[in-house]
């Protein structure tokens, strides 16, 4: 099952490589966005920093939402998903294979490209190793939540749009914990907390949304 779960992996990565709009397209999206913010809120460097951590959490928020209404969509149309469904391959060792792959397509360039945005933004460089834990944390979590409403939404009408009301509400907790220890190691007060419960968050996501993508895709190939 571990060699199965791998090639599934790296089969998502050579797509991602072959075919890189989704990717472009997030981190496309996450820079630009994250570069109109200065241009709103005016040229105080006193308000960009004080709003970089936040900026940069939902600008990474929503770019890691763009590719996720596509992730099970092509082993749907193409029967591979029912193909392994029938192999016996357990549909969460799916769901959590596919996820892996969009965080490591996905999560890893936003992280790559927080640190100048960052920088951009003003923000003092002893909370950038906070920004990368928490960002690397968050990702996870993103991903793994991602993953879950994108299979719950797999076949449905109007699944793209279903799929931000069901993510957002489930993702806020992970970027307010996020944004909060970038804010604290700013200002120089305790930033841990807020990153041990991302982690918490992690460790609590990462059994169980893979359960529930997995009896999404179920239900999406009966």
């Amino acid at each position: 099952m571990i060699g199965l779960f791998w090639a599934i992996v790296g089969r998502d990565l050579r797509l991602a490589l072959r075919h890189g709009a989704d990717t472009m397209g997030a981190i496309l999206f996450f820079i630009v966005t994250a570069t109109l913010f200065p241009l709103a809120l005016g040229p105080s460097p006193e308000l960009l920093r004080h709003m970089a951590p936040g900026i940069i959490w939902v600008c990474a928020l929503l770019a890691a939402l763009l590719p996720l209404d596509r992730l099970f969509g092509a082993e749907l149309e193409d029967g591979s998903l029912d193909q392994l469904l029938l192999l016996g391959v357990p549909a969460s060792l799916v769901a959590l294979a596919k996820i892996t792959a969009h965080w490591l397509t996905t999560g890893i360039p936003l992280l790559l490209a927080a640190v100048p945005l960052a920088a951009m933004l003003g923000l003092p460089a002893s909370a950038l190793p906070v920004l990368l834990a928490g960002l690397f944390l968050g990702s996870v979590v993103l991903s793994l939540i991602g993953g879950m409403g994108a299979s719950i939404v797999l076949g449905a009408r109007r699944g793209g749009v279903l799929l931000p009301l069901l993510t957002l509400p489930l993702a806020t907790p992970a970027l307010i914990f996020g944004a909060a220890a970038i804010d604290a190691a700013s200002t120089g007060l305790p930033w841990q907390p807020d990153l041990e419960l991302l982690a918490a968050f992690v460790v609590g996501a990462l059994p169980l949304c893979p359960l529930a993508a997995g009896a999404g895709l179920r239900a999406a190939a009966e």
